[in-house]
Order: C-alpha cells, then structure tokens, then sequence
C-alpha cells in the first residue's frame, strides 16, 4: 500500500444510482452485487432480496430511505457503487451521494417514461459535475404489460432518450447564457473564445446510445445490453465492422439486405416495410424470445438456437421448469448478462477519480480570489499546492490528505466488525470520548480527495466557514481529531483496513464527536474547506414533540442531538414557546425520524404534535387599482396615525401591495441579500484581511438582481395594464419607490419593503421628520451614494438642531419597529409578505417648562426609554395599517404530480376537491392507460393525503409532492354578509359559518394562544331535558 501507482487510481469508479422512487435502482444494485460483490449474494436472490435496503423499515415499505455504498470487482477495476433513495422526502441523501461520486447511473422506467424526480436528480447531477450514462429500464414490461410491436417500443425509447436529452440541454443552455452574460457584462464586453467554446459544447446530446452511455435493462430478469453488444454479435453476420453498426443500430438507419448496405431513409425506397435497424436486428430478436418462452404452446426451438448460436450454458433443469418465467431469465441472464452491460459502461463511459477531479475542481474547491495582500504567502502558496493535489488526485504518501465527509451515519454498536484487518479481534466498546451511549456509533461516510488515510492518523477536521489565512481568529472553526478505524462499506456490513489511498469511499471511525452533518478533512491547516452541498428542498414539515413522561426528557434531548447528527436533512430547534420542533423533508421522513427517536436513539414514549404549518400575511391587491394605490404612498390623506404615549413623536403609516414578481425576486434572492445587507459584501469593500471568493461575482450578482426587480416590475405592469401612458406612469413611480428602499423585514432580508419618507413632507415649523436614508437602494445599485448629500434641510434654530440630532438617533428604533411588524403580523402573529410600507416619523421638542426643570427630566422615565415608545408605536401603526387594507392570509403549496390508471380518476378527484386542490393539467400518456395530473394542494391540506389516496384508489393512484410557491387565499377572513344577495347566499350575520380563510386563522390563533373570538356557550338560555314535555 505504500507506493500506489498512478493506473491502480485509474481502475477505480465512484458511481451512483439515480432515479425516481421505484424505477429500479436497488434491484438493479442487486444484480450488480451478485455479479461483482465477492459473493455475499446469490444470484437466483439478486432482485428479490434488495441486499441495499437493509433497514427493516426500507424493507418494510419496499423504498430506500439513504444512500449506502458497496465496493464490487470488475475484471482489474474497483467500483464504489452508491445506492440513493428516489423519495421527494429523502433528496438529501441523494446530495450526499452524487458529493462523493464521480459518475451517475441515471435509471428510467420505459413505461412510466420521465418524472418529477429525475428532473431533480439530473439536476444534482448537474450541479455536482458528474458525468451520467442513461439506463432505461423495465423494458420486459413494454412486452408483457403494454404488448407493443417492436416499432413502437423504439419510437418509445426514441421519446424518452430525446426527453432527458432536452433536460439536460435545459442546464447547459442555462450554464451558457449566465456565462455569455458574465462576459458581457465584463471589464471591457469582449466576447473572447470561451463563449464561442461553450456553443460548440452545446452541440451534441448528452446520451447517445451509439456512443455507449445508455444501456436497455430489465432489471428484475436480470439481462441488460448496450448497442455495443449488438454490434459485436453481427459485425462477422453481417460483414461490417462493429464500429460502423454501432453508429448504424440507433437512429434512422435502414439495412438493405439486397445490397447488404446500411442505408438512410431515403436509400430504401418508398413503398418498403423497412425497419430501422434498432427494430429489427435488436428488438425483433427479444420480442420472439419473450414470445416463445412465455407462450406454453410454441415451439421452444428458437431458445435451442440461441443457446446454441451463442453458447450458453444453461442447466437444463431450468429449461425443463414449467414456470415459463423462470426458463425466460435463465436463457436471457446467460445471453445478455445485466452486470456486464452495465459495468462495462461504467468502466468505458464513467471517469475515474484522476479525469474528474480535474473538472470537478471547480465545484469542489471554487477558485478564491485574494483580496488582501498581506495574507501569508507560504499559506496561500500551501493552499495551491493542496488544491493542486486535489486536482490531480494525488496519492503519493507525501501528498497532503484531504477527504470530504459528506453525512454521518449511525451503527448500531454490534454490527461493527470485532477483528481487526489482520484478524486481531478488536475491542469496539471504548466509549467515544466518554460517552454515555455505547449502543450507536457514528460513522462519517467520506471520500478520499488526495494522499492516503491511515487509522490512527491525526487530521484537522475544517467546517464549511474556515479560512486558512485567518490563523487565530479561526480556531473555532478547527478541530484535531485521531481516526480510530478505517471500514470498507459493503452495504450493511464494514471490512476493516489500515489506510485507503485518493479516490476510494470509506467509512471513518472516531469523528462523531466532531462532526455535525458534513466537514472537509485535512492533514494540513492550510487548506480551504470544500464548498457546501446544494440540497433541492428544504425541510418543511414542523412538528413540536415531547415525552409522554416529563421526566424522560434528559433522554429526548440527548436522542435528538444524535438524530440531528445521524440524518443529514433533520432540523432540531427550540420555538419561542420552549417546544422542541423538528423539522423534515415530508412524511415519510418524519415518520422515520420519530421512529429512530422512539426505537434507537432516545428510546422513550413520545407525544408527536400535529403538523404546525407556516403562513404569512398580506394583503388584498388588485391590479388594476395599483396606480392609486402607489399615490397613496407618495402622499394622501389616507394613512394610519399613531403618537407615543409622551405625545412628542407622531408616526403615520402608509401601505401598498408590492407586485407578486418582485415579491418573489426578494424571496428567492434571500441569500444574496443576506450577504449584502448582512454586511459580508460591505467587509470585503472595506479592504479587511477577510476574503471572499470573489467581489466581481458579488458585483455580478447584484447587477442580476437589480435587473431582475426592474424586470419583475416591468412584466407586472404590462400584464395588467393595458392603457401605455398608465403603465409608464406606473413603472416611473415604481422606480422612485425603489430608489427609496430603506431596509427589508423581517430579518433584514424579507420580502417586505420599508420606504424612507419623501424629503418634500418636512412636518410643521416645530417638528422634525425622522427622515432614514436609501441604504439598501445604494447597495442593491439603484441609487449613487453621492446623491444623498443635497436633500438636507437647513436647520433654523438650535432647538431644531438638536431634534435633528435626536432623530438620526431614532433612525433605527423606525426601522426595527419596521421588523417586529413584519415578522409577526395583525392576523395571527405570521409574518407579513409582499408589503411596501413608508412611515413617517415626525418629532417634536420637549414641552417647555420655565421653572420646573426637574419635570423634564422625569418625563421619560414616566412612559419608559423614548427610543422604545417609538419602536412600539412604528410596529403598532404597522399593523393597523394592515387590519385597515383588507388583510389576506398566504399559504404554502405544494406542486403535486399524480399518476393513475383511468378507473381510478373519480375516487381520486374526490380526495383532491376534498384537499382544496387545484388541478393545472391532466395528460394520457402515450401508449398506455395512465393518466398523469399536476396539481396545487395547499400545505396544510396534505397531512395523511398520499395515504388517503391510497385507501380510495386502493393503491393504483401515487403522488408526489414538492413545496411550490406562497399564494394569497381570496376569502376574507373577517367577511360578514351585507348586501341583500350576501345575505341571501350565507344567511344573516349570527348563523355565517366561517369560511376557509377564519378556520385556518383560527387555529393558528389556538395554537399559539391568542385570543379567538368563538361562542363557547350557544343558547345558554334553553334548558335540555331528556323527557321533551313541551
């Protein structure tokens, strides 16, 4: 193991599986085990036993919940081979997974063609820089199920390989014209040949099956071929050369048996029945052998000649056996192997460690840009040389060590192997680091970047903030830890070795106490940290949980500081009102979460609140109003006028819906507002010894999000207006409004606006404005700094001087009055969403005394500190602006893609109506009897929704869910009937039931105990009796 030759690291493949949930993916790992895995499953259990899936409850439920790695042989190449779930609820895991990976196996299924979910994992795919090969697989069922001819299963899979063709080319043009921007919007907007790169890049699809990345497979029969077989089997047939049938057998290839040329469409002749050749030297052959196996009364002479033809070994026991399925994969198992049409492509089409983290580098360890000069050469040039070794996939011994930790995973302390790699038996029960809880350990699931890893070895484990020319400052963000074991993972079992060389995954012994979800490890502190992984959902579902016994919570605390460890997407926090919440990706997630706590980790009786959902409130704002709305802004009499409780500062409070685009652009660029506003932008202006990666992106960015806000105003306007003088008036205004942008709430980064009073309103002679200034407009670029200093109004008297003193200083009790209000609102405490507010403050002197001075002094202790009475009054005359401007309550939906065969559509639009859903769309798809449907379903309606629609469709319905957007309900929560038809409709104020909106307003109210407004007692009066003697 000492010297490791640059060709051993070559032989070695990192590659994931990625699918939707239940296309395939452990059955086909299965197979690939049974083959390559060094015996530890049979192959007449390959596909049945899901060797992957060893968790009793993924067993239980027939899906994967994490992603598991397994070391195979193939012919003289190692490969890592990492399973991934496909459930929406356990995406993380697949981020987790394509981190360590090089290459992905991409499955579909070739009846139900592409879904929602591997949208998300070509994403992840894309993100993470792997390189995918295509595997289609269930092609059996295009036989058996759907009974296609062979042309039109190949017209099937000519749809679905141009499908996630199309997809992919999405993510490059993408790629591409975020670059073309970039360039443009460079030093001097040269267009050099990178651009010109990119384009040719464009050019060719991703999957290829003339070029061997995509291979046809039935995974449960366990046979697979790629063309490349094909080619091989008739080149000396036909007289060819495999390489020119390979390009020949996909695509619109004809043979023509007269000339014995492959010709193209045109060579055939009009009037022929040609078939491309893909139909008819590669379907047409399965078809006949699926038909003669499973057919009882044919002649079973065609199988004698493919085994024969192509001498295959088959027991003539299986043949003999009557189940004619069992004979069919005996025949099609030897004929066209599984294992080998896969790992072959694996090994031809998928890089190895040295190839990719050549061009993952840069999604790895992004290129950092030093802004300060006087940060340490020798660690800055210590830094290159890690990265250069990280590049090359260096595995000399005097490399430097790096490995990323991508999760942690607990195992349960009896399934770690108890001898040692040379036999020694081993003694796994020293507590680590003293602890109490020697039934789990935790594992750290890592990839070796560079170097070699040795058990025993001393290593600095970096988090994600660490930066390697602080020195000091950092240490915080450092650790030192000794690596206990090394364990090759074989799926459920570990095979313990002494060190393991760049480009192998192994699991680590002796970090749990160190690291929380994910960590770089180095043998160098000198080193930058690996960029954070890009998850594609956050967790959404909150629920409180406790003890059934008050006195077990010492025990609930500790379990939960194991789950947060153990899963890498759980969220643990304690709420304002002391509950413990937390937080998963959906149901299913949650359900396992509990039962880990209930069953592994904290091992008490829990009391699991219902789900709590977040909403935010708004409100009413119709479009074609929104130019006197805007007015109101600039100056009305229709405001909301509140004084502080010592009467010197009068606040006035206007208010307008922003238009939802731009409400949007501030809500997903989040981040990125954080980031300015937070102050990160602004340090590394200031020429600090900080640094980040580089301030021209940061300028880049805001150039885009000024751009995007301008556009998202602009399209808002001209979708509603249609009069061309009004929409300029709107969008002029609109620009000023925006050059007025004082500060985002809630949090400094929220979707809300508060706007810094126009100067021109400069209160009465005695007053003065507390005016704010534009500080976010100037770092989002709206407005130069320079264009401040003229809008100062002279000060007259001394007395208005020092109010002018007193209101800078009264600045930032404005703005966080501003962020109380927004961050609960009127409504139910929620926070507020999509609103534009300008306050006014105006204050005025102390009211004279001549002789009592001593008055004066007392006056502020008497109502509390003045900065105070402002902030309260500003969060006060906040929320009754909006209880004024009809208030509307925003809910969370959820984009819901279901699929169910015709006879089920009735019961399963009953459950959606009964959900307040909305359905957007409903397709057949081609060739079969499904029937796919997109919907919105409100968040707080899906609780218990995917089982409900299992009850009703008696299982032949299944949904997906993926959190979408925030959206306004239309009803008014506080609606009572007034005009004649109203009553008529809903009957007279007393017997009004309450409508959606007061229900879910009313339960959130309950929840957090707010005062509700709800008869306790009806008809207190009427005495009930049992004997009704009236």
């Amino acid at each position: 193991m000492t010297t490791i030759s640059d060709s051993e690291t070559r032989k070695i493949r990192n590659i994931c599986i990625l699918a939707h949930v239940d296309h395939g993916k452990t059955t086909l790992a299965d197979h690939l085990i049974a083959a390559s895995g060094g015996g530890v499953l049979h192959p007449k259990m390959a596909g049945r036993l899901r060797f992957m899936d060893y968790l009793d409850e993924e067993q239980r439920r027939a899906i994967t919940m994490k992603s598991s790695s397994i070391a195979l042989r193939y012919k003289d190449h190692s490969i890592n081979l990492i399973d991934s779930p496909g459930h929406m609820d356990f995406c993380s895991e697949v981020s987790t997974a394509a981190r360590l990976s090089d290459g992905a196996l991409v499955l579909v299924d070739a009846v139900e063609g592409v879904h929602i979910q591997t949208h998300a994992v070509l994403r992840q795919a894309w993100i993470e820089k792997l390189t995918p090969c295509l595997v289609l697989n269930k092609i059996d069922r295009l036989i058996c199920e759907l009974r296609l001819t062979p042309m039109e299963a190949y017209t099937r899979l000519l749809r679905i390989v141009h499908e996630v063709n199309g997809i992919v080319s999405a993510y490059k043009s993408e790629k591409y014209l975020s670059d073309v921007d970039s360039i443009l919007a460079g030093p001097s907007g040269e267009v050099g040949d990178e651009s010109l790169e990119f384009v040719e890049d464009d050019e060719e699809d991703t999957f290829q099956p003339q070029k061997g990345n995509v291979a046809f497979v039935c995974a449960l029969d366990g046979w697979g071929f790629s063309i490349c077989e094909f080619a091989e089997f008739y080149a000396s047939k036909l007289g060819a050369s495999a390489a020119a049938l390979q390009k020949a057998l996909w695509g619109p290839r004809y043979y023509n048996p007269k000339t014995k040329m492959i010709v193209g469409k045109k060579g055939i002749g009009g009037g022929s029945k040609a078939r491309p050749m893909f139909v008819q030297f590669v379907l047409e052959p399965l078809w006949q052998v699926y038909q003669v196996a499973l057919n009882t009364d044919a002649d079973k002479g065609l199988l004698e000649k493919v085994i024969k033809s192509f001498n295959l070994s088959v027991p003539p026991r299986e043949l003999q056996n009557k189940d004619p399925k069992v004979v069919l994969q005996a025949v099609m198992s030897r004929w066209l192997p599984l294992s080998n049409a896969v790992l072959s492509m694996v090994v031809k089409c998928l890089p190895d460690p040295v190839t990719a983290q050549s061009f993952r580098i840069s999604r790895l360890l992004p290129k950092r840009e030093i802004l300060d000069d006087g940060a340490d050469s020798n660690v800055l040039a210590e830094a290159e040389h890690v990265r250069r070794c990280i590049e090359s996939c260096d595995s000399r011994p005097e490399a430097p060590c790096v490995a990323f930790v991508s999760k942690m995973f607990a195992v349960p302390m009896k399934m770690l192997p108890n001898r040692g790699s040379h036999g020694e038996i081993v003694n796994n029960l020293i507590h680590e680091g003293g602890e109490g809880e020697s039934d789990e350990c935790f594992l750290a699931f890592a990839r070796i970047f560079s170097g070699i890893l040795y058990s025993g070895q001393r290593i600095f484990i970096l988090s994600a903030l660490y930066d390697p020319l602080k020195g000091e400052s950092m240490q915080k963000h450092m650790q030192e830890a000794e690596l206990q074991s090394l364990y090759l993972m074989m799926g459920q079992g570990l095979k313990p070795v002494t060190s393991a060389h760049a480009g192998n995954v192994v699991a680590i012994r002796g970090l749990g106490q160190h690291i929380l979800k994910s960590a770089t490890l180095s043998s160098t502190k000198n080193c930058w940290p690996f960029s954070s992984m890009a998850f594609q959902v956050s967790p959404t579902l909150r629920v409180a949980i406790e003890p059934s016994d008050p006195a077990d919570m010492g025990a609930l605390m500790k379990g939960l500081k194991l789950l947060n460890r153990a899963d890498p997407f759980v969220e643990v926090t304690v709420s304002g009102r002391g509950e413990h919440v937390l937080f998963a990706a959906g149901e299913v997630h949650l359900e396992r979460c509990i039962k880990d706590l209930k069953e592994r980790f904290a091992r008490v009786s829990l009391e699991v609140s219902p789900p709590l959902v977040s909403y935010k409130e708004t409100i009413e704002g119709e479009s074609s109003n929104m130019l006197e709305n805007l007015k109101l802004l600039t100056g009305s009499s229709d405001y909301v006028e509140k004084t502080t409780p010592n009467g010197r500062c009068v606040v006035r409070v206007r208010l307008v819906k922003l238009p939802t685009a731009l409400t949007k652009v501030l809500e997903e660029s989040s981040d990125l507002l954080g980031d300015l506003i937070g102050g990160k932008a602004g340090r590394t202006s200031n020429g600090s010894e900080t640094q980040i990666s580089s301030i021209v992106e940061v300028e880049n960015s805001i150039e885009t999000l000024k751009k995007r806000m301008m556009d998202a105003v602009e399209s808002d306007i001209s979708s509603s207006e249609n009069d061309k003088d009004r929409a300029e008036k709107r969008q002029r205004t609109w620009l000023k409004l925006l050059k007025r942008i004082w500060a985002l709430g809630p949090r400094q980064i929220g979707p809300n606006i508060l706007i810094s009073p126009d100067f021109k309103g400069n209160g009465t002679d005695s007053s003065v404005l507390i005016r704010g200034s534009s500080h976010v407009s100037e770092k989002l670029g709206f407005v130069d700094d320079s264009s401040d200093g003229d809008a100062v109004a002279e000060t007259s008297s001394a007395v208005n001087q020092e109010l002018s003193v007193e209101a800078e200083r009264l600045e930032s009790s404005v703005v966080s009055g501003f962020q109380l209000a927004t961050a609960a609102g009127p409504l139910c405490d929620e926070p507020m969403w999509g609103l534009a507010f300008a306050v006014e403050a105006f204050i005025s002197p102390l009211p004279a005394h001549s002789d009592e001075s001593e008055t004066s002094q007392q006056q502020p202790e008497q109502y509390g500190i003045f900065t105070g009475q402002v902030m309260t009054a500003v969060k006060d005359a906040c929320r009754a602006a909006v209880l004024q401007k009809k208030p509307r309550l925003v809910e969370a939906m959820y984009f819901c893609e279901l699929n169910t065969s015709t006879e089920y559509l009735g019961p399963m639009y009953a459950v959606l109506a009964r959900r307040r859903a909305r359905i957007l769309k409903e397709e057949m798809q081609e060739g079969s009897s499904l029937f796919t449907v997109h919907a919105y379903v409100p968040v707080s309606e899906s609780f218990g929704f995917a089982d409900e629609l299992r009850r009703w469709t008696s299982g032949g319905a299944s949904a997906l869910l993926v959190l979408s957007h925030w959206e306004a309900l239309p009803e008014d929560p506080f609606f009572v009937p007034k005009t004649e038809e109203e009553i008529e409709e809903f009957g007279d104020g007393s017997s009004v039931l309450p409508n959606t909106a007061r229900k879910l307003l009313d339960a959130v109210r309950r929840r957090k105990g707010l005062p509700v407004e709800e008869k306790v007692v009806r008809h207190a009066t009427k005495q009930r009796t049992l004997a009704r003697k009236v």
